[in-house]
C-alpha cells in the first residue's frame, strides 16, 4: 500500500523540525513521481523552513511552483513569506506579497498585519506602520501587546517619544496589558533621550505591575543616569538588583566606570574595577579604554602604566586606546610620547586613522617641526589614509608661519586637486 498524503505531509514536516530540508525536498518529488500531489499544507511545511534558513530564492521558487502546480496558497504561506522580507528589511516585497494575498481574496489577520508594522517599525518608516494599523482597526481586527510593542519600538528608535506616551496610553484604555517588553522599550526610549524622571516613573509602574526588570533594564536605567551625571542613583540601582539577586554584568560595571571617568571619579571606577575582578567578570577593551579615558583627563603617565596592566590580562589596546592616549600626551605638550605611541601602534599591526594622524600632525606643525609633520603626512598616503581638509590646514599654516611659501603653496595646490575648499586666510 503506497503512501497517503497526509502520510507524506507527516515525514516532509518531521524532516524540516529536524533540520532537513534537502531530503525534505527529495520526498516532495519522490511522491510527485508516485502521483501523490502535494497540498498547501506541504508547500508551508517547506516555506516556513526555507524563510527560517533565510533562503529567500528557495522560498520564493516553491511559491511559484505552488502556483504553476494550482495549489492555492493560504494565510500561512503568504505570512511566512512576507515575514520573511519583514524581517530582512526588502518593504518593498514584503507590499508585493501583500498586494498579491489581497488580490487572491485572501483577508488580512492579526498576525500578517502584525508582521507588516514589525517590517516598517524596524526599518524606520512609522508613517507606513501607522497606515497599515488604522487599516487594521478600521477592518475591525484588534490589536494586541505584540502589535503595540512593534509600533512602540519603531516610535522609541525615531525619538518620537510624544506619539509613544499617546499609543501607550491608548493601549492602557483599551483594556490591552503592557508587558515586560512595553516597559523595557519605553524605558529605553526615555533613557536614549535624558528623559529620566519618565523613565524612573514606568519603572515604577513596572515593578507595581509585578513584572520583574532583569539585566538589561537597569543596564538602561544606570545608563541613563550615568549619562545624566546622576551617579548616586545609579548607584542605587546596581545596589536594587543586588538585592533582587539580579546579578551586574561586565555592562553594568562598564557602564558605571565610564559614568565616575567622565566626572572625574578615577577612584570611584578604579573601585568597581576591583570589583569585577573579584566577582570573577573579565573586562573587555571598551571597559579597558573607558579606565585610559579616566587617565588622559588627569594623569596620561598612569595610563601606560595601565596599559600594561590590561596586557598582562591579555587584553589588547586598539585604535581607541592609542588615540585616547595620544590625545593626552598632546594635551600635556609630550608630542614625542605621542609619536612613539603612533609606531608601536604600527608595530602592533594598528593603523592610525585620520584623528590619530591629524591630531599629531597639527601638534608639529603648531611647534614649527615640519620634517616630523612631513613624515606624518607621508605615513598616511603609504598606509592608504587619505587626508582631508584639517590636515592641509594644519601643513600650509605650518608653512605659512615659517614663510616658507613655496611649500605652503605645494599644499595648497594639492589641496585643491584633491577637491577641498581652503579656509578664506589662504
Amino acid at each position: 500500500m503506497e503512501p497517503c498524503l497526509l502520510t507524506y505531509n507527516s515525514i516532509v514536516n518531521g524532516l524540516c523540525k529536524n533540520g532537513r530540508y534537502e531530503r525534505a525536498k527529495e520526498v516532495l518529488n519522490e511522491m510527485m513521481q508516485i502521483g501523490v500531489s502535494p497540498d498547501t499544507a506541504t508547500y508551508n511545511t517547506l516555506l516556513v523552513e526555507c524563510c527560517r534558513k533565510d533562503n529567500v530564492a528557495e522560498a520564493e521558487g516553491l511559491f511559484d511552483e505552488m502556483l504553476r502546480r494550482g495549489v492555492v496558497p493560504d494565510l500561512v504561506s503568504y505570512s511566512s513569506i512576507i515575514g520573511f522580507f519583514s524581517r530582512t528589511g526588502n518593504l518593498g516585497r514584503m507590499m508585493t506579497y501583500y498586494k498579491d494575498m489581497q488580490c487572491k481574496g485572501l483577508t488580512p489577520d492579526k498576525f500578517v498585519y502584525t508582521i507588516l508594522i514589525g517590517g516598517f517599525c524596524r526599518h524606520g518608516a512609522i508613517s507606513d506602520a501607522m497606515r497599515v494599523r488604522d487599516e487594521m482597526i478600521k477592518l475591525g481586527c484588534q490589536m494586541d501587546v505584540v502589535t503595540y510593542n512593534s509600533i512602540l519600538n519603531g516610535l522609541c528608535k525615531e525619538k518620537m517619544l510624544c506619539e509613544a506616551d499617546a499609543l501607550f496610553s491608548e493601549m492602557v484604555e483599551r483594556g490591552v496589558f503592557p508587558d515586560f517588553c512595553t516597559y523595557t522599550t519605553l524605558i529605553n526610549g526615555y533613557c536614549k533621550t535624558g528623559y529620566m524622571d519618565k523613565a524612573s516613573s514606568l519603572f515604577t509602574s513596572m515593578l507595581q505591575r509585578n513584572l520583574k526588570p532583569d539585566v538589561i533594564t537597569y543596564n538602561t536605567l544606570i545608563d541613563g543616569f550615568c549619562k545624566a551625571g546622576e551617579m548616586e542613583r545609579a548607584i542605587e540601582l546596581r545596589n536594587d538588583m543586588i538585592s533582587k539577586m539580579i546579578h551586574p554584568n561586565y555592562i553594568t560595571y562598564g557602564t558605571l566606570m565610564n559614568g565616575f571617568c567622565d566626572g572625574g571619579f578615577l577612584s570611584e571606577a578604579f573601585k568597581l574595577w576591583n570589583e569585577m575582578i573579584d566577582k570573577g567578570i573579565e573586562p573587555n577593551i571598551v571597559i579597558c579604554n573607558c579606565l585610559i579615558k579616566g587617565y588622559w583627563h588627569g594623569d596620561p603617565g598612569k595610563a601606560l602604566e595601565f596599559l600594561k596592566k590590561m596586557k598582562s590580562r591579555g587584553i589588547f589596546p586598539d585604535c581607541i586606546t592609542y588615540n585616547t592616549l595620544i590625545h593626552g600626551f598632546l594635551k600635556e605638550e609630550n608630542i614625542d610620547t605621542a609619536f612613539d605611541l603612533v609606531k608601536q601602534m604600527e608595530k602592533e599591526n594598528l593603523v592610525p586613522d585620520l584623528v590619530t594622524y591629524n591630531v599629531i600632525l597639527a601638534q608639529f606643525c603648531r611647534l614649527g617641526r615640519m620634517q616630523e609633520a612631513n613624515t606624518i603626512y607621508r605615513k598616511m598616503i603609504e598606509k592608504g589614509v587619505n587626508p582631508d581638509r584639517s590636515t592641509y590646514t594644519s601643513l600650509i599654516n605650518g608653512y605659512v608661519s615659517q614663510e616658507n611659501l613655496k611649500e605652503a603653496f605645494k599644499f595648497h595646490d594639492e589641496m585643491l586637486q584633491r577637491g577641498f575648499v581652503p579656509d578664506d586666510k589662504f
